[in-house]
């Protein structure tokens, strides 16, 4: 069944955004989350992901990062506080799910990293955080809070990978978010939308006592079928919803489809170049 989008009344005083979740996860499943693709490819290459590798994902999401590191015979665990992305990722990776057999053990959880621990298991030798930072305030401390749990869990010297879009001019994507701060200006900063910073990784790390070791840059292109497939996925991000609290659904969907108009080829389809950045950290 094809999601469809909300339609949300201007709120008023006191009221706030409350996106169908079940919709919105559907759509970064299906639409959004594979735009990341590049990026989990160049960092299970680099760090040599296999059957010896015990991963723990922070944010897992629906799941597509743990299914291509369990493809790869890594042992995966998932940690989200979203039940509905955990649910397409259950699809994805649980063998009774989907009917079929992984190629590596997989574990899914709703929760925090310390949900995860098994005192039977042993500890992680490499902990992943997809979830690109720099583009909401504040998203950073809530990596740190995750990091900081999870540090424990994991082995000394264990790589831990965090994510991040690139320079502005080099993410075409960067002029559509703009739409979310022009439209949220009324709560800047509450969760509005702002241009990463060179050093937002490395602040992090520091930040949670974890030591740079490495980064890379990869490019990775948001591509769309058409536009009311972009407007769909950039919507699944979570960037616009300071946006539609401000104003109204209709008007970011409005003022979003303007602004991906340059966007667009011939054909319909939209094409926009970004770059993301990772930072590889280690376990003091």
């Amino acid at each position: 069944m094809t999601p469809t989008l909300v339609r949300q009344h201007r709120p008023g005083t006191g009221e706030t955004f409350r996106p169908d979740r079940g919709a919105r996860a559907r759509d970064w499943s299906e639409i959004q989350e594979r735009m990341l693709v590049p990026l989990y490819e160049a960092v299970h290459k680099r760090l040599e992901v296999g059957p010896r590798t015990r991963l723990l994902g922070l944010g897992c999401g629906s799941g597509l990062a743990l299914l291509m590191a369990a493809s790869r015979g890594a042992a995966v665990t998932g940690v989200d506080d979203s039940p509905e992305r955990l649910a397409l990722a259950r699809e994805r990776l649980l063998p009774e799910a989907r009917g079929t057999r992984a190629r590596g053990e997989a574990r899914l959880v709703e929760g925090t990293p310390e949900d995860t621990a098994d005192a039977e298991s042993p500890a992680y030798n490499l902990v992943t955080a997809f979830e690109p930072i720099g583009c909401l305030a504040g998203d950073s401390e809530g990596l740190g809070e995750l990091l900081a749990s999870a540090s424990p869990l994991a082995e000394r010297g264990t790589p831990v990978v965090l994510a991040g879009w690139g320079p502005p001019e080099r993410c075409a994507t960067t002029s559509v978010l703009r739409v979310a701060t022009k439209l949220a200006d009324p709560l800047r900063g509450a969760a509005s939308w702002r241009p990463a910073l060179r050093d937002d990784l490395e602040e992090v790390a520091h930040r949670t006592g974890l030591k740079p070791d490495g980064s890379g840059r990869v490019a990775c292109p948001f591509g769309y079928a058409d536009t009311e497939s972009a407007v769909r996925g950039l919507l699944s991000t979570g960037l616009f919803d300071a946006a539609i609290s401000a104003t109204d659904q209709a008007q970011v969907d409005k003022e979003l489809t303007e602004a991906l108009h340059p966007h667009q080829r011939r054909d319909g389809t939209v094409w926009m170049s970004n770059v993301f950045r990772y930072l590889i950290a280690r376990v003091p």
